[in-house]
Protein backbone atom coordinates (compact mmCIF):
# COMPACT_ATOMS: atom_id res chain seq x y z
CA UNK A 1 0.00 0.00 0.00
CA UNK A 2 1.35 3.55 -0.89
CA UNK A 3 1.75 5.86 2.08
CA UNK A 4 -0.46 9.08 1.86
CA UNK A 5 1.73 12.12 1.42
CA UNK A 6 1.75 15.05 4.40
CA UNK A 7 0.46 18.02 2.67
CA UNK A 8 3.09 20.33 1.13
CA UNK A 9 5.48 17.39 1.71
CA UNK A 10 6.01 15.54 -1.95
CA UNK A 11 7.27 11.94 -1.35
CA UNK A 12 8.51 9.21 -3.40
CA UNK A 13 7.16 5.74 -3.80
CA UNK A 14 8.81 2.80 -2.26
CA UNK A 15 11.82 1.59 -3.75
CA UNK A 16 12.05 4.59 -5.87
CA UNK A 17 15.51 4.67 -4.35
CA UNK A 18 16.89 1.36 -5.43
CA UNK A 19 15.36 1.84 -9.15
CA UNK A 20 17.25 5.27 -9.45
CA UNK A 21 20.16 4.11 -8.38
CA UNK A 22 20.10 1.17 -10.92
CA UNK A 23 18.64 3.10 -13.51
CA UNK A 24 21.65 5.15 -13.29
CA UNK A 25 24.09 2.53 -12.83
CA UNK A 26 22.79 1.41 -16.20
CA UNK A 27 23.05 4.45 -17.89
CA UNK A 28 26.63 5.27 -16.51
CA UNK A 29 27.88 1.88 -18.41
CA UNK A 30 26.01 2.30 -21.37
CA UNK A 31 27.83 6.03 -21.66
CA UNK A 32 31.01 4.56 -21.01
CA UNK A 33 29.93 2.05 -24.46
CA UNK A 34 29.24 5.18 -26.50
CA UNK A 35 32.18 6.99 -25.95
CA UNK A 36 34.61 4.44 -26.30
CA UNK A 37 36.10 5.80 -29.09
CA UNK A 38 36.62 9.55 -27.97
CA UNK A 39 39.29 8.41 -25.67
CA UNK A 40 41.19 7.13 -28.04
CA UNK A 41 40.88 9.70 -31.07
CA UNK A 42 44.58 10.65 -31.01
CA UNK A 43 45.73 6.69 -31.04
CA UNK A 44 43.34 6.23 -34.06
CA UNK A 45 44.68 9.83 -35.41
CA UNK A 46 48.06 8.55 -35.66
CA UNK A 47 47.82 5.30 -36.47
CA UNK A 48 45.49 6.02 -39.63
CA UNK A 49 46.84 9.40 -40.14
CA UNK A 50 43.84 11.08 -39.69
CA UNK A 51 43.48 14.72 -40.40
CA UNK A 52 41.71 17.65 -38.06
CA UNK A 53 37.97 17.38 -40.00
CA UNK A 54 38.38 13.61 -40.24
CA UNK A 55 39.24 12.53 -36.73
CA UNK A 56 36.48 15.08 -35.97
CA UNK A 57 33.77 13.07 -37.83
CA UNK A 58 35.05 9.84 -36.30
CA UNK A 59 34.87 10.87 -32.67
CA UNK A 60 31.55 12.44 -33.51
CA UNK A 61 30.28 9.47 -35.54
CA UNK A 62 28.57 7.54 -32.74
CA UNK A 63 26.89 10.69 -31.01
CA UNK A 64 24.75 10.48 -34.54
CA UNK A 65 22.78 7.60 -34.20
CA UNK A 66 22.21 8.16 -30.69
CA UNK A 67 20.53 11.53 -31.28
CA UNK A 68 18.23 10.30 -33.92
CA UNK A 69 17.47 6.90 -32.18
CA UNK A 70 16.42 8.95 -29.11
CA UNK A 71 13.21 9.54 -30.95
CA UNK A 72 11.89 6.14 -31.33
CA UNK A 73 13.08 4.87 -28.21
CA UNK A 74 11.58 7.36 -25.96
CA UNK A 75 8.16 5.92 -27.60
CA UNK A 76 8.65 2.84 -27.21
CA UNK A 77 10.07 3.31 -23.33
CA UNK A 78 6.13 4.50 -23.24
CA UNK A 79 5.06 1.80 -24.65
CA UNK A 80 7.44 -1.48 -23.32
CA UNK A 81 9.34 0.16 -19.97
CA UNK A 82 12.22 1.79 -19.46
CA UNK A 83 13.60 -2.12 -18.04
CA UNK A 84 12.88 -3.65 -21.23
CA UNK A 85 14.81 -1.23 -23.60
CA UNK A 86 17.80 -0.45 -20.81
CA UNK A 87 18.31 -3.78 -20.72
CA UNK A 88 18.17 -4.24 -24.40
CA UNK A 89 20.25 -1.32 -25.42
CA UNK A 90 23.22 -2.46 -22.81
CA UNK A 91 23.20 -5.91 -24.38
CA UNK A 92 23.12 -4.64 -28.31
CA UNK A 93 25.84 -2.20 -27.27
CA UNK A 94 28.30 -5.08 -26.19
CA UNK A 95 28.85 -6.79 -29.72
CA UNK A 96 29.44 -3.15 -31.41
CA UNK A 97 32.24 -2.40 -28.92
CA UNK A 98 33.65 -5.29 -30.24
CA UNK A 99 32.92 -4.97 -33.23
CA UNK A 100 34.45 -1.13 -33.13
CA UNK A 101 37.99 -2.73 -32.00
CA UNK A 102 37.89 -4.81 -34.59
CA UNK A 103 37.90 -1.89 -36.73
CA UNK A 104 40.76 0.02 -34.69
CA UNK A 105 43.30 -3.29 -34.88
CA UNK A 106 43.03 -3.77 -38.91
CA UNK A 107 43.56 0.44 -38.77
CA UNK A 108 40.24 0.72 -41.18
CA UNK A 109 38.94 4.13 -40.91
CA UNK A 110 35.97 3.48 -42.75
CA UNK A 111 34.75 0.29 -40.65
CA UNK A 112 35.27 2.73 -37.76
CA UNK A 113 32.80 5.17 -38.90
CA UNK A 114 30.78 2.63 -39.92
CA UNK A 115 30.76 0.62 -36.12
CA UNK A 116 30.87 4.03 -34.67
CA UNK A 117 27.67 5.12 -36.78
CA UNK A 118 26.26 1.80 -35.36
CA UNK A 119 27.85 2.14 -31.77
CA UNK A 120 25.58 5.15 -31.34
CA UNK A 121 22.92 3.12 -30.43
CA UNK A 122 24.36 3.20 -27.03
CA UNK A 123 23.26 6.83 -26.84
CA UNK A 124 19.50 6.44 -26.47
CA UNK A 125 19.84 4.56 -23.31
CA UNK A 126 19.40 7.84 -21.57
CA UNK A 127 16.21 8.21 -23.23
CA UNK A 128 14.81 5.01 -22.21
CA UNK A 129 15.77 5.63 -18.18
CA UNK A 130 14.57 9.60 -18.25
CA UNK A 131 10.42 8.81 -17.57
CA UNK A 132 11.60 5.35 -15.63
CA UNK A 133 13.39 7.61 -13.12
CA UNK A 134 10.64 10.45 -13.61
CA UNK A 135 7.52 7.26 -13.31
CA UNK A 136 8.89 7.01 -9.47
CA UNK A 137 8.89 10.67 -8.38
CA UNK A 138 5.81 13.50 -7.99
CA UNK A 139 6.09 16.09 -10.86
CA UNK A 140 7.62 18.23 -7.50
CA UNK A 141 10.73 16.12 -7.18
CA UNK A 142 11.26 15.26 -10.78
CA UNK A 143 13.81 17.78 -10.97
CA UNK A 144 15.57 15.62 -8.27
CA UNK A 145 15.24 12.14 -10.24
CA UNK A 146 16.08 13.06 -13.65
CA UNK A 147 18.88 15.27 -12.30
CA UNK A 148 20.54 11.90 -10.50
CA UNK A 149 19.76 9.22 -13.42
CA UNK A 150 21.63 12.22 -16.01
CA UNK A 151 24.36 11.41 -13.36
CA UNK A 152 25.25 8.29 -15.28
CA UNK A 153 26.63 10.60 -18.25
CA UNK A 154 29.66 10.20 -16.07
CA UNK A 155 30.23 7.23 -17.90
CA UNK A 156 31.86 9.69 -20.04
CA UNK A 157 34.42 10.16 -17.45
CA UNK A 158 35.09 7.06 -16.68
CA UNK A 159 36.01 6.37 -20.48
CA UNK A 160 38.04 9.33 -20.74
CA UNK A 161 39.95 8.63 -17.33
CA UNK A 162 40.32 4.45 -17.92
CA UNK A 163 40.07 3.43 -21.18
CA UNK A 164 43.31 4.57 -22.03
CA UNK A 165 44.75 3.42 -18.80
CA UNK A 166 43.13 0.27 -19.77
CA UNK A 167 44.61 0.28 -23.06
CA UNK A 168 47.72 1.00 -22.08
CA UNK A 169 48.35 -2.18 -19.13
CA UNK A 170 45.99 -4.67 -20.14
CA UNK A 171 46.08 -3.82 -24.02
CA UNK A 172 43.99 -2.97 -26.84
CA UNK A 173 41.63 -6.09 -27.21
CA UNK A 174 41.18 -6.74 -23.59
CA UNK A 175 40.15 -3.32 -22.49
CA UNK A 176 37.36 -3.67 -25.31
CA UNK A 177 36.39 -7.06 -23.91
CA UNK A 178 36.16 -5.81 -20.28
CA UNK A 179 33.67 -3.23 -21.64
CA UNK A 180 31.56 -5.31 -23.46
CA UNK A 181 31.41 -7.85 -20.45
CA UNK A 182 30.32 -5.30 -18.04
CA UNK A 183 27.36 -4.19 -20.84
CA UNK A 184 26.15 -7.59 -20.63
CA UNK A 185 26.20 -8.26 -16.65
CA UNK A 186 24.91 -4.70 -16.60
CA UNK A 187 22.05 -5.67 -18.70
CA UNK A 188 21.29 -8.45 -16.64
CA UNK A 189 21.07 -6.15 -13.27
CA UNK A 190 18.16 -4.06 -15.04
CA UNK A 191 16.54 -7.26 -16.02
CA UNK A 192 16.51 -8.76 -12.56
CA UNK A 193 17.18 -5.78 -9.91
CA UNK A 194 14.48 -3.18 -11.43
CA UNK A 195 11.25 -2.77 -11.47
CA UNK A 196 8.58 -0.63 -13.37
CA UNK A 197 6.66 2.13 -10.90
CA UNK A 198 3.52 1.36 -9.83
CA UNK A 199 2.34 4.81 -11.18
CA UNK A 200 3.48 3.77 -14.81
CA UNK A 201 1.03 2.64 -17.18
CA UNK A 202 2.18 1.11 -20.77
CA UNK A 203 0.92 2.92 -23.92
CA UNK A 204 -1.23 -0.05 -25.61
CA UNK A 205 -2.07 2.17 -28.91
CA UNK A 206 -1.25 4.69 -31.10
CA UNK A 207 2.70 4.79 -29.89
CA UNK A 208 4.06 6.37 -32.54
CA UNK A 209 1.18 9.02 -32.73
CA UNK A 210 2.47 10.32 -29.54
CA UNK A 211 5.68 10.96 -31.25
CA UNK A 212 3.55 13.48 -33.65
CA UNK A 213 1.71 14.98 -30.81
CA UNK A 214 4.93 15.72 -29.12
CA UNK A 215 6.35 17.43 -32.28
CA UNK A 216 3.26 19.91 -32.37
CA UNK A 217 3.69 20.93 -28.92
CA UNK A 218 5.41 24.31 -28.74
CA UNK A 219 7.85 23.77 -25.43
CA UNK A 220 9.09 20.63 -26.79
CA UNK A 221 11.10 22.35 -29.82
CA UNK A 222 11.89 25.62 -27.31
CA UNK A 223 13.56 23.07 -24.93
CA UNK A 224 15.10 21.22 -27.82
CA UNK A 225 17.32 23.78 -28.77
CA UNK A 226 18.00 24.95 -25.32
CA UNK A 227 18.93 21.06 -24.53
CA UNK A 228 21.03 21.33 -27.72
CA UNK A 229 23.02 23.41 -26.64
CA UNK A 230 24.16 22.75 -22.99
CA UNK A 231 23.55 18.73 -23.38
CA UNK A 232 25.12 19.01 -26.69
CA UNK A 233 27.95 20.94 -25.44
CA UNK A 234 28.96 18.47 -22.44
CA UNK A 235 28.83 15.93 -25.50
CA UNK A 236 30.77 17.77 -27.70
CA UNK A 237 33.61 18.79 -25.32
CA UNK A 238 33.68 15.26 -23.64
CA UNK A 239 34.40 13.32 -27.01
CA UNK A 240 36.42 16.18 -28.45
CA UNK A 241 38.38 17.98 -25.52
CA UNK A 242 41.52 15.02 -26.07
CA UNK A 243 41.95 16.19 -29.34
CA UNK A 244 41.61 19.76 -28.73
CA UNK A 245 44.16 19.36 -25.63
CA UNK A 246 46.24 17.85 -27.78
CA UNK A 247 46.42 20.10 -30.58
CA UNK A 248 46.77 23.24 -28.35
CA UNK A 249 48.52 21.66 -24.91
CA UNK A 250 50.11 18.85 -26.39
CA UNK A 251 49.09 16.40 -23.83
CA UNK A 252 49.52 12.75 -24.65
CA UNK A 253 46.51 10.56 -24.60
CA UNK A 254 46.92 9.57 -20.99
CA UNK A 255 46.65 13.05 -19.80
CA UNK A 256 44.35 14.29 -22.11
CA UNK A 257 41.93 11.52 -20.89
CA UNK A 258 42.20 12.74 -17.13
CA UNK A 259 41.57 15.85 -17.81
CA UNK A 260 38.44 15.16 -20.18
CA UNK A 261 37.19 12.65 -17.06
CA UNK A 262 37.33 15.86 -14.98
CA UNK A 263 35.30 17.80 -17.01
CA UNK A 264 32.89 15.07 -17.03
CA UNK A 265 33.00 14.79 -13.19
CA UNK A 266 32.29 18.69 -12.83
CA UNK A 267 29.19 18.09 -15.35
CA UNK A 268 27.90 15.29 -13.69
CA UNK A 269 27.69 16.63 -10.30
CA UNK A 270 26.44 19.69 -11.39
CA UNK A 271 23.76 17.86 -13.45
CA UNK A 272 21.49 16.94 -10.27
CA UNK A 273 22.30 19.94 -7.91
CA UNK A 274 20.61 21.82 -11.31
CA UNK A 275 17.89 19.39 -11.09
CA UNK A 276 17.25 20.17 -7.60
CA UNK A 277 17.55 24.21 -7.96
CA UNK A 278 15.30 23.83 -9.93
CA UNK A 279 12.62 22.19 -8.18
CA UNK A 280 12.78 25.12 -5.55
CA UNK A 281 13.57 28.03 -7.80
CA UNK A 282 11.76 27.04 -11.12
CA UNK A 283 14.01 25.72 -13.94
CA UNK A 284 13.71 29.46 -15.90
CA UNK A 285 16.75 31.04 -13.52
CA UNK A 286 18.74 28.13 -13.54
CA UNK A 287 19.07 27.82 -17.78
CA UNK A 288 19.46 31.63 -17.91
CA UNK A 289 22.24 31.51 -15.22
CA UNK A 290 23.86 28.36 -17.10
CA UNK A 291 23.77 29.96 -20.76
CA UNK A 292 25.36 33.02 -19.32
CA UNK A 293 28.10 31.11 -17.62
CA UNK A 294 28.74 29.00 -20.69
CA UNK A 295 28.80 31.83 -23.53
CA UNK A 296 31.22 33.86 -21.06
CA UNK A 297 33.37 30.69 -20.55
CA UNK A 298 33.93 29.36 -24.08
CA UNK A 299 35.40 33.13 -24.53
CA UNK A 300 37.80 32.66 -22.14
CA UNK A 301 38.48 28.96 -23.30
CA UNK A 302 38.91 30.84 -26.74
CA UNK A 303 41.80 32.67 -25.37
CA UNK A 304 43.88 29.88 -24.64
CA UNK A 305 44.49 30.90 -20.72
CA UNK A 306 48.35 29.63 -20.15
CA UNK A 307 48.88 27.53 -17.02
CA UNK A 308 47.69 24.59 -15.59
CA UNK A 309 45.41 25.94 -13.28
CA UNK A 310 44.11 28.64 -14.74
CA UNK A 311 43.32 26.31 -17.94
CA UNK A 312 41.28 23.55 -15.37
CA UNK A 313 39.29 26.26 -13.85
CA UNK A 314 38.06 27.64 -17.15
CA UNK A 315 37.05 24.38 -18.24
CA UNK A 316 35.63 22.78 -15.16
CA UNK A 317 33.65 26.29 -14.89
CA UNK A 318 32.39 25.50 -18.35
CA UNK A 319 31.53 21.60 -17.30
CA UNK A 320 29.53 22.78 -14.15
CA UNK A 321 27.86 25.77 -16.15
CA UNK A 322 26.86 22.49 -19.06
CA UNK A 323 25.83 20.43 -16.51
CA UNK A 324 23.43 23.27 -14.57
CA UNK A 325 21.66 23.55 -17.84
CA UNK A 326 21.18 20.14 -18.21
CA UNK A 327 19.86 19.67 -15.24
CA UNK A 328 17.52 22.64 -15.45
CA UNK A 329 16.44 21.89 -19.02
CA UNK A 330 15.20 18.87 -17.68
CA UNK A 331 13.27 19.33 -14.85
CA UNK A 332 11.13 22.02 -17.32
CA UNK A 333 10.85 18.72 -19.47
CA UNK A 334 8.95 17.27 -16.01
CA UNK A 335 6.76 20.19 -15.51
CA UNK A 336 5.69 20.87 -19.10
CA UNK A 337 5.43 17.74 -20.70
CA UNK A 338 1.29 16.53 -20.60
CA UNK A 339 0.66 12.60 -18.69
CA UNK A 340 1.79 9.76 -20.86
CA UNK A 341 3.97 11.50 -23.29
CA UNK A 342 6.77 12.27 -21.06
CA UNK A 343 9.07 9.24 -23.05
CA UNK A 344 7.63 10.95 -26.25
CA UNK A 345 9.06 14.75 -25.59
CA UNK A 346 12.05 13.41 -23.78
CA UNK A 347 12.75 11.54 -26.88
CA UNK A 348 12.44 14.10 -29.21
CA UNK A 349 13.95 16.88 -26.18
CA UNK A 350 17.03 14.33 -25.95
CA UNK A 351 17.62 13.55 -29.50
CA UNK A 352 18.25 17.73 -30.02
CA UNK A 353 20.87 17.39 -27.53
CA UNK A 354 22.48 14.42 -28.89
CA UNK A 355 22.79 16.39 -32.52
CA UNK A 356 24.17 19.36 -30.37
CA UNK A 357 26.76 17.27 -29.50
CA UNK A 358 27.73 15.41 -32.91
CA UNK A 359 27.66 18.76 -34.90
CA UNK A 360 30.79 20.76 -32.85
CA UNK A 361 33.01 18.04 -33.31
CA UNK A 362 32.79 18.62 -37.07
CA UNK A 363 32.61 22.09 -37.12
CA UNK A 364 36.19 22.03 -34.63
CA UNK A 365 37.72 19.75 -36.72
CA UNK A 366 36.58 21.70 -40.01
CA UNK A 367 37.49 25.22 -38.55
CA UNK A 368 40.66 24.07 -37.10
CA UNK A 369 43.64 27.03 -37.98
CA UNK A 370 46.75 24.30 -37.74
CA UNK A 371 48.95 27.45 -38.76
CA UNK A 372 48.39 28.69 -35.40
CA UNK A 373 47.01 26.18 -33.47
CA UNK A 374 43.58 27.92 -33.15
CA UNK A 375 40.06 26.60 -32.37
CA UNK A 376 38.74 30.54 -32.41
CA UNK A 377 36.16 29.96 -34.98
CA UNK A 378 34.32 27.09 -33.38
CA UNK A 379 34.74 28.40 -29.59
CA UNK A 380 33.33 31.59 -31.04
CA UNK A 381 30.26 30.05 -32.79
CA UNK A 382 29.53 28.52 -28.70
CA UNK A 383 29.64 31.94 -27.41
CA UNK A 384 27.15 33.33 -30.57
CA UNK A 385 25.04 29.83 -29.65
CA UNK A 386 25.00 30.33 -25.82
CA UNK A 387 23.57 33.93 -26.43
CA UNK A 388 20.65 33.07 -28.57
CA UNK A 389 19.80 30.04 -26.41
CA UNK A 390 19.90 32.71 -23.33
CA UNK A 391 17.12 34.96 -24.95
CA UNK A 392 14.86 32.07 -25.82
CA UNK A 393 14.76 31.08 -22.50
CA UNK A 394 14.24 34.08 -21.27
CA UNK A 395 11.40 34.80 -23.70
CA UNK A 396 9.93 30.90 -22.89
CA UNK A 397 10.16 31.09 -19.16
CA UNK A 398 8.15 34.33 -19.28
CA UNK A 399 5.79 33.15 -21.66
CA UNK A 400 5.29 30.12 -19.58
CA UNK A 401 4.65 32.11 -16.54
CA UNK A 402 2.12 34.38 -17.93
CA UNK A 403 -0.03 31.70 -19.27
CA UNK A 404 0.58 29.97 -15.09
CA UNK A 405 -1.16 33.59 -14.27
CA UNK A 406 -3.43 33.30 -16.52
CA UNK A 407 -4.87 30.08 -15.44
CA UNK A 408 -4.60 30.56 -11.90
CA UNK A 409 -7.05 33.78 -12.35
CA UNK A 410 -9.35 31.53 -14.04
CA UNK A 411 -9.40 28.96 -12.19
CA UNK A 412 -10.04 31.77 -8.69
CA UNK A 413 -13.02 31.64 -7.15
Amino acid sequence: MTKAAEPGRPFALPGAGRNLALATLASAVGFWGWTVIAPLGSRYAHQMGLDAAQTGALVAMPVLVGSLGRVPVGVLTDRFGGRLLLSVILAATAPLVLLVALAGSIGSFWLMILFGFLLGAAGTVFTAGIPFAAAWYPAQRRGFATGVFGMGMGGTALSAFLTPRLVQSMGYWPTHVLIAVLLVATAVVVLVGMRESPGWTPVQHGTFGKLLEAAKLPVTWQLCFLYAVVFGGFVSFCTYLPTYLRDIYSFDLTAAGTRTAGFALAAVIARPIGGVVADRIGPRPVVLASLVGVAVLAYIVNLQPSGEVPTGLAFVAMAAALGLGAGGVFAWVGQRAPAGMVGAVTGVVSAAGGLGGYIPPLVMGATYNAAEHSYAIGLMLLVATALLALVLAALVGLRLSRRTERTTATDSP
